[in-house]
């Protein structure tokens, strides 16, 4: 029987299929000492740091603790996400639209997003830009969540409201970084949660969360690395570059004769998101960097 004790003295275990039996008699084919035995400790021996510190647990991960015998083990809790997105312009999917709305497709790419790296969604919606609701929206997602999450609202637009109220009901840290897409992005606090402002571009709302909101939410959920592994390729295709911002574009990553190389997926603007659906990696051209030639090196982050 699979997985029985080894009777005492026995040192090899003969599956039946190899076995032929004839005439009362069995006739066995040479097999070697110690097959399909086995051994005490050969998986983990004791003493042995099962999982380390900061492990995301996966299925292998549980299922092996659970081998162990043990049906609790301390892990952090996953960081509650309060989400919602912002505008008048912006209407569920499957509702009718008008001339000059926007289906939500943020709040979809983020709840995912979110997902994805561990974290739980309380999904609150959508807010139109009226200051007082969406004060009273962001107070209850700060007394329920241990971070905020918002979509649009927070460029230079007299509909733009998100960093004028938080202002009010909590604490900016900063507002607009130097990259592209991405730009209008704040962070600050409201109460004893974090809050990110993300654009509404959907593009960049992907990569700034990306960039700041997941190793975010690795770090409150106990995680050891917050960052993805980064990689040189090869550009196969001049790429346009304004010095003085980072800027991410989508590309697709491919091995060709032994290397890596790396092109665009085409039109590189904040609200083509099938651009990121057509790509595979980030191309990161950093603030020093004007535009790049074929044949150059450039880093990718694979997606």
């Amino acid at each position: 029987m699979t997985g029985a004790p080894m009777p005492r003295g026995a040192d090899t275990v003969y599956p039946q299929e190899v076995i032929e039996r004839l005439d009362g008699r069995v006739r066995i084919r040479p097999i070697a000492k110690g097959a399909n035995v086995r051994l005490r400790g050969e998986d983990i021996q004791a003493g042995t740091i099962v999982v380390e510190r900061g492990t995301a647990l996966r299925p292998q991960e549980v299922g092996l603790v659970a081998s162990l015998g043990l049906c609790q083990v301390a892990v952090h809790q996953r960081p509650r996400v309060a989400l919602l997105s912002t505008g008048d312009e912006v209407v569920e999917p499957g509702t009718p639209r008008r001339p000059g709305q926007i289906y939500d497709a943020n709040r979809f790419t983020l709840r995912g997003a979110i997902e994805q790296c561990g974290g739980a969604v309380l999904d609150l919606g959508i807010v139109p830009d009226v200051r007082d609701e969406l004060r009273a929206r962001l107070r209850e997602a700060s007394a329920a969540a241990d971070v905020v999450v918002t979509s649009g609202g927070v460029s230079v637009g007299v509909y733009d409201l998100v960093k004028e109220v938080l202002g009010e009901v909590g604490a900016i840290e900063f507002w607009q970084v130097a990259m592209q897409p991405g730009r209008p992005l704040a962070f600050g606090t409201i109460g004893a949660a974090h809050f990110f402002g993300l654009p509404g571009n959907p593009v960049a709302s992907m990569l700034a969360f990306m960039l700041f909101v997941r190793p975010s939410l690795y770090k409150l959920a106990g995680r050891r690395r917050l960052f993805h592994d980064v990689y040189e390729a090869q550009a196969v295709e001049p790429m346009s570059k304004k010095r003085g911002r980072r800027e991410f574009k989508r590309g697709i990553l491919q091995v060709h004769d032994g290397r890596w190389e790396v092109r665009t997926t085409g039109p590189q603007g904040s609200g083509i998101l099938s651009s990121m659906v057509a790509g595979n990696c980030l191309v990161i051209l950093d603030e020093a960097r004007g535009d790049v030639a074929p044949g150059e090196t450039v880093l990718v982050e694979p997606f």
